[in-house]
């Protein structure tokens, strides 16, 4: 008997050592993290045009949330896990979630003809009696100018120009779903569908149209039903409410010092009009490293350009970082923020960053941090 007591008590013994040392490798792994955000994020906000950022990052089943500098300089109001930001075109990758849940459910094919789910007959919605697909919008290759209306396409062209905020909060004010359909039917297809890429908000907006189709309700309602439902996601939505847009964090437009407006809705809101948290982001970001059905389907490729790019449910797919690994990723953007978002599978990592403040070299300062923290991730931190 004392025999066995002594070898449980040894048995016990070195699995408390075990958990003790996998503990402090925890909090090591941890602080250096920690350490590793703070330093290099700490060196972009310190830039003169970036007033506040904040970032995710989860890695081996850990979540990393940080804010860094004020909303308004000068200030004192920091981000924070409440704050709601505008996230920009990253809209569109929750639009091809749900599509890819539409897919599973089988409501709709990518194969399906749009003609299928449109209540006027476009004809001009074709190249050679080539139609275009629902994959097609999914891909960017529909043949679809930018943006709906036509005269917003010059207008972000000169996107640095101090008046392009207003220019596109005028346009779009009384811009609605029956003058988007009118505008369809002048858009000219110079090129079969499925094979160029020419990137289209205009053709995420009409996405959402035919999710509203197959599910018969309101694409808001659909989104919101969808992200809480599926990821628990409760602070994501287009239309905030009075108490809501008390947190919407102000943003800066270049390097005008002035706090730009918030960009008016889209006829839908699906490809650019989306608000959230860093906590709700952090949730989705959790969700597409799950391997579950519906992120499976998203990131399936719906087109191959090369062996490094592709495109599944609006997610960009890139296969040209080796150490990386194959991974999806998008940008989003208007007038008074900027953000990205990672997913990389082979490492359990994903992150999310975005900023207050919209300029010329805002998507290409954020890409170089993110960078920086996952090659030191990868490569240092064991």
């Amino acid at each position: 008997m004392n025999k066995y007591i002594l070898l449980i008590l040894l048995l016990t013994t070195i699995s408390c050592n075990n958990k003790s040392k996998k503990s402090s490798e925890i909090k090591k792994e941890t602080s250096e993290i920690d350490f590793l955000i703070d330093s290099v994020v700490t060196k972009m906000v310190n830039d003169t045009l970036i007033n506040s950022i904040s970032i995710g990052i989860y890695y081996n089943g850990k979540e990393y949330i940080n804010h860094f500098g004020e909303l308004e300089k000068g200030k004192g109001n920091t981000p924070n896990n409440k704050t709601i930001y505008e996230i920009g075109s990253l809209s569109k990758v929750f639009t091809g979630t749900i599509v890819a849940n539409a897919v599973l459910e089988k409501k709709i094919s990518v194969d399906d003809e749009i003609n299928k789910y449109l209540n006027e007959e476009y004809p001009n919605l074709s190249y050679l009696n080539q139609p275009i697909k629902v994959k097609h919008l999914l891909t960017h290759t529909s043949g679809f100018p930018n943006m709906l209306p036509f005269e917003l396409n010059p207008i972000l062209s000169d996107f640095l120009n101090y008046d392009t905020p207003l220019k596109i909060n005028k346009i779009l004010k009384d811009y609605n779903k029956p003058k988007f359909f009118k505008d369809m039917h002048s858009i000219k297809i110079d090129t079969i569908p499925g094979f160029n890429y020419s990137y289209s908000s205009a053709g995420t907006e009409l996405t959402a149209h035919i999710l509203e189709e197959i599910y018969k309700t309101n694409y808001e309602h659909l989104l919101i039903n969808f992200l809480s439902k599926k990821i628990g996601m409760k602070n994501t939505k287009i239309t905030l409410n009075k108490y809501e847009m008390t947190n919407l964090a102000v943003g800066y437009h270049t390097d005008n010092s002035t706090i730009t407006s918030a960009m008016e809705k889209l006829p839908w809101g699906a490809s650019g009009n989306i608000k959230s948290t860093i906590t709700d982001m952090m949730k989705f970001v959790k969700y597409q490293l799950a391997n579950n059905d519906i992120v499976l389907e998203s990131h399936r490729p719906l087109i191959q350009f090369n062996k490094e790019f592709g495109l599944s449910y609006f997610w960009n797919i890139d296969s040209s970082n080796e150490k990386l690994g194959k991974h999806y990723f998008h940008h989003g953007g208007v007038p008074r923020s900027q953000s990205y978002i990672y997913v990389i599978p082979k490492y359990n990592l994903g992150a999310f960053i975005i900023t207050n403040q919209s300029g010329k070299n805002t998507a290409h300062k954020m890409k170089e941090v993110l960078n920086q923290i996952f090659d030191k991730m990868i490569l240092e931190i064991k």
